[in-house]
């Protein structure tokens, strides 16, 4: 587990959302590098779907806590900004 040191304010905080995104973005990395090598890998796919799911409401949550926090991650991390609904 890769966490980016700047997105969390102690190295012990690995509950805080800022960290779980970070975590989740290196995951998707992996799992998208994976899928390059292995297309008809469907499960894995479906792996990378749940956690682009659980890091899109993780990112919408920190959107309506803190705009502050979640501009910071997104231009951070390289993460395109989700469209309002």
């Amino acid at each position: 587990m890769s966490l980016n040191s700047s997105l969390i304010s102690r190295k012990e905080d690995t509950g805080s959302t800022e960290s779980q995104i970070s975590y989740l973005t290196d995951l998707v990395s992996k799992l998208t590098f994976h899928l390059k090598l292995h297309p008809k890998d469907y499960s894995s796919q479906r792996g990378l779907w749940r956690v682009l799911g659980r890091r899109k409401r993780l990112l919408r949550y920190l959107s309506e806590k803190d705009m502050i926090s979640y501009t910071r991650i997104i231009n951070t991390l390289g993460i395109r900004k989700s469209e309002k609904r």
